[in-house]
């Protein structure tokens, strides 16, 4: 499939490091930049108009021949550019990509459209920078106010208030798309598979069923900088104990619950190795089945947190920083994708534990996703890979699923 090839080959090389092999496009930074030029280039190329919102989501635009006035009831399909940090090549851009590719399948097959077709590239879904995932597509349907998007702040400090003066963009445009529910008719999004789900039942493709809910909370440990080496044991007030016991509760917690929760993200104060920490800041990531199960998931790691801390001495603040319902995405939406990929035969049905602004947007318009098949497993890493004959697939089943929602 030579126009997937030839895109999927153009933007390899954007933003990733040398050293891992994994890439580091973060919102609103260099390499960020460069693929919303990219995207604008592929959708001139085909002679979509670009729009970019007021939070920072990109649009490209295929309107019916003759169409007047705004969008509506369109079909609209993408995904994200950004990325985890050292993340895989296929998180997010295969969606944007095989996007591009099924208006190109469309077109060769010449459907005629019956209504508006978009493309999008969410802003920062992923979260890497300022630690609020999907931070565009949430402020999109509301679920996140400007006021607290603005003061949210990455590792130097820099808010998003200025990330955005510093790219061009005035942050008092932040907010609700009061349009959101006129102009989109269905969103679907294609994304790599985040698990072995497909590769264990060896099928290419599946449609999403549900999105587990899942959260972000930030433990803040507080104790007593003192040095290393001249503070007797029973003197210390050290917030690291108390913090490496609660990832070891973490991951027995979850093991009880059948769920999964991550210590994934740390930082120490005052970072020395000589130092005892005076303050440990560990971000907890938690997915579960439902909505009870995930809440007794993070009250029993939230319980044994604060017993080691009182035992210990220290402080500890626990704060939910993000919460995220169980998704269930529509029947209807879902048989129609099957129905449309019934020529491939029977499609697996799969859950999801990741998140995806397909979850957010699911609050306002239908929404229904597509995965491609994943064959190691791994996602958020430089080894996440899917093989071309899979992506291809997944890019002409998108454009079945297209054609069915646009044709004459």
């Amino acid at each position: 499939m030579k126009s997937f090839d030839s895109m999927w080959a153009s933007i390899l090389d954007v933003g990733r490091a040398a050293a891992s092999g994994g890439y580091r496009r973060f919102a609103w930074n260099d390499a960020d930049m460069t693929l919303r030029e990219w995207f604008t280039g592929e959708a001139t190329a085909r002679g979509m108009s670009v729009e970019e919102d007021r939070n920072g989501n990109l649009w490209a635009w295929w309107l019916p021949d003759g169409w007047v006035g705004d969008p509506r009831d369109a079909f609209v399909t993408g995904s994200h550019l950004d990325s985890v940090p050292d993340g895989g090549a296929y998180d997010g851009p295969l969606g944007v990509v095989s996007a591009f590719a099924a208006i190109d399948i469309v077109r060769e097959r010449g459907i005629t459209l019956t209504r508006p077709v978009a493309v999008t590239a969410f802003s920062d879904e992923e979260g890497a920078r300022f630690g609020v995932a999907c931070v565009g597509s949430q402020l999109t349907t509301g679920a996140l106010t400007p006021e607290r998007a603005l003061k949210l702040r990455d590792a130097e400090g820099i808010s998003l208030a200025e990330a955005l003066t510093s790219s061009g963009r005035n942050p008092a445009h932040l907010g609700a798309d009061p349009t959101l529910v006129d102009r989109v008719g269905v969103y679907v999004e294609l994304h790599v598979e985040q698990g072995r789900g497909l590769d264990l039942v060896d099928q290419p493709i599946a449609v999403a069923s549900s999105i587990w809910p899942h959260g972000r909370w930030l433990f803040n440990f507080t104790g007593e900088a003192n040095h290393a080496g001249a503070t007797r044991l029973v003197d210390r007030r050290d917030p690291m104990l108390a913090f490496a016991s609660s990832v070891h509760t973490a991951r027995g917690a979850a093991a009880v619950h059948d769920a999964v929760a991550t210590f994934g993200k740390v930082r120490v104060l005052p970072n020395g190795a000589n130092a005892i920490p005076s303050e440990v800041m560990a971000w907890l990531d938690a997915r579960a089945a439902d909505e009870q199960t995930l809440s007794a998931l993070v009250e029993a790691i939230s319980a044994e947190a604060r017993t080691n801390a009182e035992r210990d001495g220290i402080g500890l603040d626990i704060v939910a920083e993000s919460i995220s319902p169980i998704v269930e995405f529509p029947d209807d939406t879902r048989r129609r994708l099957q129905t449309a990929l019934g020529h491939l035969g029977d499609i697996p049905v799969l859950p999801t534990a990741a998140g995806h602004d397909a979850g957010v947007l699911s609050a306002k318009v239908p929404t229904a996703m597509l995965f491609v098949r994943n064959p190691t497993g791994v996602s958020h890493s430089p080894v996440e890979f899917a093989e071309a004959i899979d992506c291809h697939r997944g890019a002409e089943a998108l454009a079945d699923v297209m054609a069915d929602y646009v044709a004459e």
